[in-house]
């Protein structure tokens, strides 16, 4: 993993299926919370599969150190190419209108690479290079906002959750 120095952090994991169920099973809220390295994602709000750049998709999310513990994020499908990457911007919803989203410069993406008839090399990268000075200097935590394992812990996850 890059030092967190950086604004962009990477981890990179080959698991044993191919590139279109690796892609299948990212692109399902439902497995989210499966994947997830922190344990923070609870369950899909709005569960349809993520199928198009500019969809926003909401997440429960619970963390002891978050000030509310219990909150949403809403997140913006912002790379969709199949089955070779997938990613999405995470914010939150800020008015009182439905579909009044505030991203706030962080992103997810992973990267599937065939290596073989049933073997992926899957990168994960967690980007926060975009967030505004004013949003971090905002936040009760800093960047990455979880320990140095946690990209790991979510490609192994994801490799079990492939395996079964």
């Amino acid at each position: 993993m890059d030092t967190v120095e950086q604004e962009t952090i990477s981890a990179t994991l080959t698991v044993h299926a191919p590139a279109e169920k690796v892609f299948a099973v990212l692109a399902d809220p439902g497995t989210h919370a499966a994947i997830d390295g922190t344990g923070w994602v609870r369950r899909p709000v709005d569960p349809a599969p993520l199928t198009g750049q500019g969809q926003v998709f909401r997440m429960a999310m619970h963390n002891p150190g978050h000030p509310d513990g219990d909150y949403e994020t809403a997140n913006k499908v912002h790379v969709l190419a199949p089955p070779l990457a997938i990613g999405w911007m995470t914010g939150q919803e800020r008015g009182e209108g439905e579909g009044d989203y505030a991203f706030g410069g962080w992103c997810w993406r992973y990267d599937l690479a065939p290596a073989g008839e049933d073997t992926t090399e899957v990168t994960l990268t967690y980007d926060w290079s975009a967030v505004p000075q004013e949003v971090r200097d905002g936040l009760p935590f800093p960047f990455p906002p979880f320990g140095p394992d946690h990209l790991p812990n979510s490609l192994r996850h994801l490799a079990e959750l492939l395996k079964g």
